[in-house]
């Protein structure tokens, strides 16, 4: 069904959860708004979004060598107290972490982190991709916004889908740690390397 974009907004005022999450919710409950609301809890989404701003000072610092010695991983991730960070379901994230960041190859941590030249690099090849194809200038940048949101997926780890589970991103399977948690976690940086190459991201 057609979920209204004002609905989502109205839910990620209420609940702090990101708009995508707050879609799938509304998706989930045939678009009423109190449901998902009541979905969103349950699966510990709006603990998660009130506990992101939380400073996170302690952690760990991980390694994954895979079978074969042929591929490795190296990432920090970080938690609020010295307590979680020996806690084994953190551990359990970070170990889970770095065996997908070994089988997916991302090479950004974030959105945010991809450089700028980049993503006007992307976006232009994207542009002109509609327009060859003959799509009317007045779509092109919304196929073009489209195709970078892929290309994110493709290439930043909190938005890549995860290995073990390809209906949840990264960013919410530590959501979800962190509503079982009950403290923030943020995954700073990480590096991989390949027998003969190296790529990474921070």
């Amino acid at each position: 069904m057609e979920i209204n974009a004002e609905t989502v907004k109205k839910l990620r005022e209420k609940t702090g959860v990101g708009m995508m999450d707050c879609k799938k919710a509304l998706v989930e409950c045939n678009g009423d708004f109190e449901k998902a609301g009541q979905y969103l809890r349950e699966k510990g989404l709006d603990k998660a979004a009130k506990k992101s701003s939380r400073p996170t000072r302690e952690g760990i610092i991980d390694t994954y060598i895979h079978l074969g010695s042929k591929i490795g991983v190296m990432l920090e991730i970080n938690c609020e107290t010295d307590f979680v960070a020996k806690n084994e379901v953190f551990r359990d994230l970070s170990h889970n972490i770095a065996l997908h960041i070994a089988a997916a190859s991302p090479l950004y941590v974030s959105k945010e982190d991809v450089p700028e030249e980049v993503v006007e690099r992307e976006m232009d090849i994207y542009k002109k991709q509609a327009l060859n194809e003959g799509k009317p200038e007045n779509v092109v940048e919304k196929i073009a916004e489209g195709k970078l949101l892929k290309f994110y997926q493709e290439i930043c780890l909190l938005e890549q889908l995860y290995v073990k589970n390809n209906d949840v991103k990264i960013k919410d399977l530590i959501n979800e740690n962190i509503a079982r948690i009950g403290e923030n976690i943020t995954l700073k940086r990480f590096a991989r390397w390949v027998l003969g190459e190296t790529s990474g991201g921070e």
